[in-house]
C-alpha cells in the first residue's frame, strides 16, 4: 500500500503544479520540468511499483496484479485531474 499512496500523492502533485502553471503562468518550461519531472519523478516509485508487480507475478497472485495495477492507473489518473481540479477552484 505504501508504494500506491506514495505515487497517489506525487500524482495530485503533479496534477496541483501542472494546474497552477496553466492557470497563473509563473512557472518557466524550466522550472516545471524540474518539479514535475524532477521532483515527482523521484518522488514517486515506477520501479518499485514495476518490482512489486513482478513479485505478485512470480508468486502466481495474478489478482493482486490486476487490482494493484488497476488501481494504480485509475488512482494516478484520478489524482492528477483533482489536482487540475483542486487549482482551477481556488
Amino acid at each position: 500500500y505504501g508504494t500506491l499512496v506514495v505515487n497517489c500523492l506525487g500524482s495530485l502533485l503533479i496534477g496541483l503544479l501542472m494546474g497552477y502553471s496553466l492557470k497563473t503562468q509563473n512557472l518557466s518550461s524550466h522550472q516545471l520540468a524540474f518539479l514535475v519531472i524532477g521532483f515527482c519523478g523521484g518522488f514517486t516509485t515506477f520501479s518499485t511499483f514495476s518490482y512489486e508487480n513482478t513479485l505478485f507475478l512470480k508468486s502466481g497472485d495474478f489478482l493482486s496484479f490486476i487490482g494493484y495495477t488497476t488501481a494504480s492507473l485509475v488512482l494516478g489518473i484520478g489524482f492528477v485531474a483533482l489536482g487540475f481540479w483542486l487549482v482551477k477552484f481556488l
